[in-house]
């Protein structure tokens, strides 16, 4: 299997199903549990009721010593149920990505189902290349944190009855649900937070909008919320490595005369580490200089005085997109597990010192 894949996947000896009930039958009667092939089947499927209890546990404890466990993939050929949901991010080293996938794992665990990750590195190409490898692996669901733009390849899922959920991101063109955070809701406590804390003028900083619709709303949606609470707002979106740039667009920023307090919103985790080091290049006093982040990361409290962040619900959004695509009990149907609100979490970055 390719390195690029991330698979948790049960499997057992290999081969058919027909050919691993053999196997598995010679081994488990030579471990004395006095099975024939036609029950060790029966046990490894849909069809183990109709063994006595004595059977079942024969079977069971035999295949326990052997550290038997069936093979899903192979018997998915021939039930043509694979027990596997599919999950494509557009970058596993984003913090957000993993701690997502923890939440996915977990609900698919909890549901019997194993969990097959796929990391497209943001490329499209390899994106396409994904979705036609997960769908000869015949996955029951998939999750995906699109990079390009599979419209087409993802509604003809849709069409064939897979069920799919979009992670993050949205799609115009596909019929699926989609389960993230709420960016407006997420813009509007920063903006809230900043005012109340006396800082005026703001500088948002954020990757290309144009890359993920996520990034579109929060700036769209902050530029109309500078307007209504009366702040001053400028906007800085490029790619994050041109460091340079950024701390001339930053440095710019903090010289403008002006009296009213200045503060950075950064639109997501990238964006924060990028800043936090072009602030500290600048010399700025965190506090006296506000800055904010959506996402919490590990390392933000520990740059002194610790900075402000809206963490998101990840394992809350990883469970939920689960919950979209295979319901159980107690789930419900409430778009309230669509969009999930940040939690705010209060440092020394945007307490400005007392004059």
């Amino acid at each position: 299997m390719p390195n690029r894949w991330l698979c948790t996947l049960r499997g057992g000896f290999g081969g058919t199903p027909a050919r691993e009930a053999a196997l598995v039958a010679i081994k488990i009667r030579a471990g004395a549990a006095g099975a024939s092939k036609t029950s060790v089947s029966r046990y490894f499927s849909e069809d183990r009721e109709r063994l006595s209890p004595g059977m079942q546990t024969r079977i069971a404890a035999a295949a326990q010593r052997l550290g038997y466990r069936p093979n899903q993939i192979a018997r998915s050929l021939k039930g043509g149920h694979s027990g596997l949901i599919g999950m494509l991010v557009a970058d596993i080293r984003n913090p957000f990505s993993v701690a997502v996938m923890h939440g996915v794992e977990q609900a698919c665990r909890e549901r019997g189902l194993s969990l097959m990750v796929c990391n497209t590195d943001n490329d499209p190409a390899q994106e396409r290349e994904h979705l036609a490898l997960l769908a000869s692996y015949r996955v029951e669901g998939l999750v995906i944190n699109a990079a390009g733009s599979p419209d087409r390849e993802l509604q003809a899922w849709v069409d064939e009855g897979i069920p799919l959920v979009l992670l993050d991101r949205e799609l115009n063109a596909v019929d699926a649900e989609v389960v993230g955070l709420d960016n407006a809701r997420a813009i509007d406590l920063a903006l809230d937070h900043l005012q109340a804390h006396g800082y005026g003028d703001l500088l948002y900083l954020s990757e290309p909008p144009e890359q993920a619709s996520p990034r579109q709303v929060r700036l769209t949606h902050f530029l109309q919320g500078v307007a209504a609470r009366g702040l001053a707002g400028e906007v800085h979106c490029q790619p994050l490595m041109e460091h340079d740039a950024l701390q001339r667009t930053i440095g710019d920023f903090l010289a403008h005369p002006g009296m009213r307090p200045r503060a950075l919103l950064c639109a997501n985790g990238n964006a924060t580490l990028a800043t936090t080091r072009a602030l500290q290049a600048l010399g700025a006093r965190l506090g006296e200089t506000g800055l904010m982040g959506i996402d919490e990361l590990d390392w933000c409290e520990l740059v002194t005085p610790g900075i402000t962040t809206l963490a998101q619900p990840t394992d809350a959004i990883g469970r939920a997109a689960v919950a979209c695509l295979v319901p159980s009990h107690g789930d419900g149907a409430s778009s309230a597990l669509r969009r999930h609100a940040p939690e705010l979490i209060v440092r020394g970055s945007t307490r400005r010192p007392v004059p």
